[in-house]
């Protein structure tokens, strides 16, 4: 080996009987954590999220640098979202102003609800599964959900009074996109009823409702990759588990690497809420200086 190599022998000895370097071992220690990670929660983590959970959860500060260029070494990186098939919606007969207007913010939990259905399938099967669901805009937490094999008003109505019964106090602003569901009659009777004033997306503007598509992105990349899905009961029972893993063991850095359940807690626990503004996104800032007056 040590002539292919090049090398003397009495180098190769040298460096076999060194002082392993103080770095050195923490790269390797840390090289361990990211295999752990990344076996445990299927491939994942990129070495954003990578960085914060090794702090979160090892108590370890490492830079994402560091963190990067050994997941580099390793041949470690997240799994690549499928693309989206693009829908066409059906034009509503009642519509609501767009009153949210991307304003995503919330300073307290149960000021602005946003809410929307979304389709899964198991392949080789025709059958497919619909979650309905309401995330709250404060700390993205579900506060209710409801998953049916038809995607119907019922399906809606039911998610619906699920949120109501858990928080009957709630007087949200309530966002949608305008699918029949949301325009029907029924479904405005019950926002009356609560007080609570409805918001509707504009026609082919899903960035309108953008907190709740990016919800449905993380549970589609993240649920496919950790959960062998085989049949439909296996599907219901990983789209629950993500949604408790999304709730209680999830951390997020906009939260403080705190979960939606810890965040919301805390907030209902106090009251003046701990603010959580919403970092400001480069590439968007940029597109608005070039391409808006």
């Amino acid at each position: 080996m040590c002539t292919q190599l090049e090398i003397s022998r009495a180098a190769y000895y040298k460096w076999l009987h060194r002082d392993v370097p103080d770095a050195e071992q923490e790269n390797v220690k840390l090289a361990e954590s990211i295999r752990e990670y990344d076996e445990r929660f299927c491939h994942i983590l990129g070495y954003r999220r990578m960085t914060s959970w090794i702090y979160h959860f090892n108590h370890t500060a490492y830079s994402k640098n560091r963190v990067h260029r050994i997941m580099k070494k390793l041949g470690i990186h997240s799994a690549i979202r499928k693309k989206k098939k693009k829908y066409i919606y059906p034009k509503p007969d009642e519509t609501a102003e767009n009153i949210l207007k991307r304003d995503f913010y919330a300073s307290a939990p149960n000021q602005k609800w946003a809410t929307d259905v979304t389709g899964f399938k198991v392949s080789g099967e025709k059958n497919k599964l619909y979650l309905s669901a309401i995330l709250d805009l404060y700390d993205r937490y579900p506060v209710a959900y409801v998953i049916s094999p038809r995607n119907d008003n019922r399906l809606v109505l039911r998610t619906f009074d699920k949120a109501v019964a858990a928080f009957p106090d709630a007087r949200p602003v309530f966002h949608s996109d305008r699918g029949s569901q949301y325009t029907s009659r029924v479904f405005r009777k019950k926002l009356e009823k609560q007080e609570m004033e409805q918001s509707m997306s504009r026609v082919g503007r899903c960035i309108d409702n953008g907190p709740t598509e990016g919800f449905w992105g993380i549970i589609k990349a993240e649920m496919y990759q950790m959960y062998e899905i085989t049949d439909e009961s296996s599907l219901m029972h990983a789209i629950k588990d993500h949604l408790r893993f999304y709730s209680e063991e999830r951390p997020q850095d906009r939260y403080h690497c705190k979960t939606p359940t810890e965040v919301r807690q805390e907030a209902l626990a106090n009251d003046t809420p701990v603010e959580y503004p919403i970092p400001e996104n480069k590439r968007i800032m940029k597109y608005k200086e070039k391409w808006c007056a």
